[in-house]
């Protein structure tokens, strides 16, 4: 069924909004995209994203920082939901200097966007938030009444933007739900990120650069599962303010999945292992009963499945 809604997606021509965009297009919603193209990753990666959506009549792009982003500014026409993408991402580079860009982007540009819905009530503002908010827990699955204890800036600063989620709500009605990703992966995923190293590496024959021992384990999600999650969440009752894991259903170490890139390439994975990163956590693996009760949200795309996906766009 054709859901029909007017949407705005924040961070539109990144990896999981352009993702988002083209779905919500698909179900014959209108979609007005945001993004200031920063350069934290070679821009043009994601000219390239959208260059699919801004063919469709549907779609309007505003190339605009939604830090300095007026009342009214987007709307010819109410907007019935919000889904908050835009960050600036890295968990190692938010360390030094460039802390003031999470800031900027992560906190500020989330506080104007919340203030932007108190003046014009979508009636779901849906928040992309981090599984980095919780650190090491000292406990798996990680649960969403587990104590945060972030390991990097980068988790500070989308736990915190959860937290002016959750107060916009309680005092202004803003209509919020904040989803933590953990490790979202697919076809068109950011260069700097993991799975995307490494299939460039093996397609390249160089040295897969490994952080630590391998043994570190992850919760992998295929970004359709992303997407779905955000739909469910926007048609969802009952759940303003909250929080969501959403996780892909497994939990597999890096090695494993090197195991996996090369049955499925049939190449040789050539590894190099380095010290472990700063702010990188031993383990994550997402507790997603809340969001199966709630949401009726099921990842739906195992490991193998995706990462064949995603080494046909690569290699």
């Amino acid at each position: 069924m054709a859901l029909r809604k007017i949407c705005l997606v924040t961070g539109v021509a990144g990896f999981i909004g352009s993702h988002l965009a083209r779905r919500l297009l698909d179900e014959k919603c209108k979609v007005i995209g945001i993004d200031c193209f920063t350069d934290y990753y070679d821009p043009k990666i994601k000219e390239k994203n959208i260059q699919d959506l801004l063919q469709n009549p549907a779609f309007k792009m505003i190339h605009r920082d939604i830090v300095n982003i007026e009342d009214n500014y987007l709307l010819e026409e109410k907007v019935d939901w919000v889904f908050h993408q835009a960050a600036q991402a890295g968990v190692r580079a938010s360390w030094g200097k460039d802390f003031e860009y999470y800031t900027h982007h992560n906190i500020l540009g989330t506080q104007r966007m919340l203030e932007w819905a108190c003046q014009n009530k979508p009636a779901r503002f849906i928040y992309a938030s981090s599984s980095s908010v919780y650190g090491e827990t000292g406990k798996l699955p990680m649960h969403e009444n587990d104590l945060p204890k972030p390991m990097s800036p980068y988790g500070v600063s989308k736990l915190a933007a959860e937290h002016l989620c959750n107060l916009y709500y309680q005092n202004f009605g803003v209509r919020s739900v904040s989803l933590r990703y953990f490790t979202v992966y697919g076809p068109g995923q950011r260069p700097d990120m993991a799975f995307n190293l490494f299939m460039r590496a093996l397609r390249d024959n160089r040295d897969i650069i490994i952080y630590g021992t391998g043994e570190q384990t992850r919760d992998f999600t295929y970004v359709d599962d992303i997407v779905e999650a955000n739909i469910l969440a926007a048609k969802a009752d009952v759940i303003n303010g909250k929080v969501y894991n959403i996780g892909g259903g497994s939990r597999v170490s890096i090695n494993g999945v090197l195991e996996l890139l090369h049955t499925l390439s049939g190449r040789d994975v050539r590894v190099k292992y380095e010290p472990v990163q700063v702010g990188d956590p031993k383990h994550t693996y997402a507790d997603c009963t809340s969001a199966r009760e709630d949401l009726n949200f099921y990842p739906r795309t195992k490991l193998e499945e995706g990462l064949a996906l995603m080494m046909d766009s690569i290699l």
